[in-house]
């Protein structure tokens, strides 16, 4: 009969709580602590038997048990996915703790595991902060042998899913077409996606959200901006193992004896919530790692961008009235796009010489910027830095400086190629050349553009130069915040090619997507919105029909549409009708009174089926419990009457008023709390394509 056993003590046990969740370790003697919980809000005081003590050894196995770890290793006894993979010439390919120490700080913990054996240690940091509930993971990995280390494989973090957990979303995409949802069932088969295109990619950040049979649901996503790979394995006692990480080329990295390689943060969280709960903390992360000028967030400002108006087609007095247009109907930024630059009369050349076209821009770009800081907007300016063109002044003066692989050919896209930050004087070159546009002009604003993905990326050694060049671009990008901290960056990549909380840090807008189409939008900015808030998703206005799809919208659909992110514009607002510039002058002077609740706000998302999807902003507070509803009709009824919306995220026991903002009206209904949250709000009758935005507030 088996011995009773007595429960852990705080000692063994790292217990993190945040306001819904917890996480608790175990530790384990010297090797790595063993994960015991990631879920819901715990007591305080945790105490439970060892989980070596209630293990039982099954047939075929060791004859010592080896559970999920923090960090666990391949060769000694663990059969799932290993955290580390590395070597020395074939030799240390299996790694196993001799020791761990532990230092403890709050809301925080940190391992350091050590393997005298193999000559490696590795530490682990892991914090949960108690108001977002977001479990921030850092590693990193110390060669402390006497030759050098070969690492293939280094994960962020490694984390526990239990047996109930159900269901995966996730997200693909491609140019034009990003955030596209995928769900499927988890199972013993596994789940596993890998980038290897050299920025964040077009179906967003790595990571995804899984849902459990309470309702509840786990997210993590990667803070980086390069190669990646996340994956989702079964293990033997019925659980699952989810391990995020950079996915490293060959020969990428080789650690010499003392070297510390760290891998890229893990942003990873628990919610009672469900997916929007996932996308609440998020929100609630990637706002406190924001860096803005003069330290706050300002109201983010009305854009006009001038691309799918003039296109590479800049007349200087053309862009002078499209600025007047634009000033007469309230908006406040006005972003050059491509084109203004030396000989740039088309995407074939011109990318690294970063000058103004004298044909086009006589007297350089010091008049118009004038003009548009006469008229009270802000000037913006679009670059695409890390690239070149093989017809440019930059490249015949130095071919070396392009990214290539001797003896292969340089493969180009969008006729260009991408620059080695790596190499100092390329990055002194493009600081150089953007350091000099921002003190000539009054440039507030920067669109940082990178149009391709990385090919043939070897560095001037011929290594793989793929990590290296993101770290580049992090460090060029903090050197030009340093020298001038009052100007915005937005982060583009194609559209939305570079998204994640990596770039985020160093930028304060992204653009979304490079389709404007309305229809298409409505799901890219769902998806965005699960891993990122709505005060940096650039969301425009564009032309009717669609430049990138051919669909046509009303103004009033594209811009209800557009007003739940960063609102711009994207037209020559100079050939809009009498009639249509009124309404789009209503529809901005609409964002500027309602910004300030959808920037900042906690976002709720839905799908009231027969094509309705609905989206909601809130101040979910007892002092202010204020929410806009935004539903669209997407496609046409296939039903007689219209169906309620049900509103989750209502306080049950409150009491609402519920007025319709767009289309205006005076009218205003009452409903419990219960009601709403049950039963659903009534819709009237509407169109295909159409939108009603509703104003509800606790009564």
């Amino acid at each position: 009969m088996d011995q009773p056993q007595a429960n852990l003590t705080p000692a063994n046990l790292v217990a993190l709580h945040g306001t819904k969740s917890s996480v608790v370790l175990e530790l384990d003697g010297d090797s790595a602590p063993l994960w015991r919980y990631w879920g819901p809000r715990l007591l305080d005081e945790v105490s439970l038997p060892s989980l070596r003590s209630t293990r039982r050894e099954p047939s075929f196995s060791l004859n010592e048990d080896v559970p999920l770890a923090v960090f666990p290793t391949f060769g000694i006894g663990w059969f799932g996915p290993s955290a580390l993979l590395a070597h020395r010439c074939g030799r240390d390919f299996s790694q196993s703790w001799t020791g761990c120490a532990v230092e403890r700080d709050g809301g925080a913990v940190r391992f350091t595991l050590t393997d005298d054996v193999a000559g490696v240690a590795v530490t682990i940091s892991l914090a949960l902060d108690s108001a977002s509930d977001i479990l921030t993971i850092k590693t990193s990995l110390t060669n402390t042998g006497q030759h050098g280390l070969d690492v293939p494989h280094l994960a962020s973090a490694c984390l526990p899913l239990p047996d109930e957990a159900l269901a995966l979303e996730h997200y693909t995409g491609r140019h034009n077409h990003e955030f596209q949802l995928q769900q499927e069932a988890l199972g013993r088969g596994g789940w596993r996606r890998e980038n290897r295109r050299g920025i964040t990619g077009h179906s967003g950040p790595c990571g995804a959200v899984v849902s459990g049979k309470g309702g509840g649901a786990w997210g993590a996503q990667l803070a980086w901006s390069g190669n990646h790979v996340q994956s989702i394995d079964w293990i033997d006692d019925g659980q699952f193992v989810w391990q995020l990480g950079e996915w490293l080329a060959p020969g990428e990295i080789r650690l010499a004896a003392g070297e510390t390689l760290t891998a890229p943060e893990v942003l990873a969280t628990f919610s009672p919530e469900g997916a929007d709960g996932v996308a609440r903390n998020f929100h609630a992360a990637v706002r406190a790692r924001m860096s803005w000028p003069g330290g706050k967030m300002k109201s983010r400002p009305v854009h006009l961008n001038t691309w799918e108006g003039f296109y590479f087609d800049h007349d200087e007095d053309a862009l002078r009235e499209l600025a007047d247009a634009a000033a007469e109907v309230g908006i406040e930024r006005f972003v050059l796009d491509d084109g203004w630059f030396h000989r740039r009369d088309d995407d074939t050349r011109a990318l690294g010489d970063w000058w103004p076209d004298t044909g086009k821009y006589p007297n350089g770009l010091a008049p118009l910027a004038a003009h548009v800081t006469d008229l009270g907007m802000e000037f913006g300016l679009w670059v695409e830095p890390e690239m070149v063109n093989p017809d440019s002044d930059l490249f015949r003066a130095h071919p070396d400086w392009a990214l290539q692989i001797a003896g292969r050919p340089m493969l180009t896209a969008r006729n260009q190629l991408v620059l080695d930050l790596t190499r100092a004087e390329v990055s002194d070159y493009l600081f150089g050349c953007v350091e000099r546009l921002l003190s000539d002009l009054p440039i507030s604003y920067l669109k940082w553009d990178h149009n391709r993905d990385l090919t043939t990326a070897g560095n001037a050694l011929g290594s793989a130069a793929y990590r290296a060049q993101v770290l580049a671009v992090y460090a060029l990008l903090d050197r030009i915040r340093a020298a001038h901290p009052a100007v915005e960056i937005e982060s583009c990549a194609g559209g939305g090619g570079r998204i994640d909380p990596g770039i985020a840090m160093r930028t304060h807008r992204f653009w979304v997507s490079d389709c404007i189409d309305a229809v298409s939008r409505l799901p890219i900015q769902r998806g965005f919105l699960q891993f990122m808030p709505p005060e940096l998703m650039g969301s425009h206005i564009g032309a009717s029909p669609a430049h990138s799809t051919g669909r046509s919208q009303t103004l009033d659909f594209r811009a209800a549409v557009a007003l739940t992110g960063h609102l711009g514009v994207e037209f020559d607002v100079r050939r809009l009708a009498t009639e249509d510039r009124a309404r789009l002058k209503h529809w901005i002077a609409l964002y500027k009174t309602l910004r300030g609740q959808i920037h900042q706000s906690t976002v709720c998302r839905g799908d009231a089926g027969d094509g309705l999807v609905w989206q909601a902003h809130g101040s979910p507070s007892q002092d202010d419990d204020s929410w806009l509803l935004f539903v669209y009709r997407v496609t046409p009824t296939e039903q007689r009457h219209t169906p309620a919306v049900r509103l989750p995220f209502l306080d049950k026991g409150a009491r609402y008023q519920v007025s319709v903002i767009e289309p205006a009206s005076d009218s205003a209904q009452y409903y419990p709390g219960a009601w709403l949250r049950n039963a659903g709000l009534p819709l009237p009758p509407m169109k295909a394509e159409s939108a009603t935005i509703y104003r509800i507030r606790r009564r």
